[in-house]
């Protein structure tokens, strides 16, 4: 497993030194664009619209738009100027709660690991956060991006996680389909109880769990190589029932 990041956690005068490791490796089968005609990929260019000509990379600028059709252009230079100090640092800023950030701002997870096996330190942060119950909130730079994290003792080691900017969160009171709310009657209610008692798990095992496209598409493509013939069978149109029928067919009634 390659390391994303390599650095140093700072809290106070101590300085940890850590890796972090991507938690998620997406498993999605990735399509390409091809030809259907015969079948070869499809290339895209950097096409100018008013010069009606393909552009070439060393003649290709950076803009951002401030009105509708109007671009400033951002040089290099002064994007290297704003962009972010590169810093091997996760600055921890202080600590809080545990589960005193709303689920709406996480966005991505790493596994923190300490830089070498055995380091003192990293295990006293972990050890320390889970007997308080609290997590660090912190800052650092990866990518030319700053993020704003927060780590946490998970099982053996320590768990990362970026965060949205509050300001990157949309309020879900900007939603028009949640603004206005349905009489719910006592009996949906109760059909709707007996139905989650009926499908309720104890326990969750995602194991249990796999992207059934994604190994249908697998099964398909062994198949094809095979040179036997696809047969996909198709989809049953379900029948419209009221709320209530729903529930209750749901249930078995």
């Amino acid at each position: 497993m390659k390391a994303v990041w390599k650095g140093a956690i700072a809290f106070g005068l101590v300085n940890i030194p850590v890796k972090l490791y991507s938690v998620a490796e997406p498993k999605a089968i990735s399509f390409r664009l091809l030809c259907g005609k015969c079948h070869s990929p499809l290339r895209y260019k950097r096409w100018c619209d008013k010069c009606k000509k393909e552009v070439s990379w060393e003649n290709v600028v950076k803009g951002i738009e401030y009105a509708r059709g109007k671009y400033f252009v951002i040089t290099r230079d002064v994007l290297k100027k704003l962009r972010p100090e590169k810093s091997n640092l996760i600055e921890i800023m202080f600590f809080t709660d545990k589960g005193s950030i709303d689920p709406i701002y996480i966005s991505r997870r790493y596994y923190v690991v300490p830089d070498k096996a055995g380091e003192k330190a990293y295990f006293l942060l972990k050890e320390v956060l889970q007997a308080t119950a609290k997590i660090a909130i912190g800052k650092f730079v990866m990518k030319e991006k700053q993020y704003l994290c927060a780590i946490e003792s998970y099982k053996q080691g320590l768990l990362l996680t970026t965060l949205n900017y509050a300001y990157e969160v949309r309020p879900i009171d900007l939603i028009e389909e949640l603004k206005i709310t349905p009489k719910l009657g006592k009996k949906e209610l109760a059909l709707a109880k007996e139905l989650i008692k009926k499908l309720y798990e104890e326990e969750f095992d995602i194991n249990a769990f796999k992207d059934e496209f994604a190994e249908g598409l697998k099964e398909l493509i062994k198949k094809m190589i095979k040179g036997e013939k696809i047969v996909v069978k198709k989809k049953r149109k379900k029948k419209k029932l009221t709320l209530v029928q729903a529930l209750k067919a749901s249930i078995g009634k």
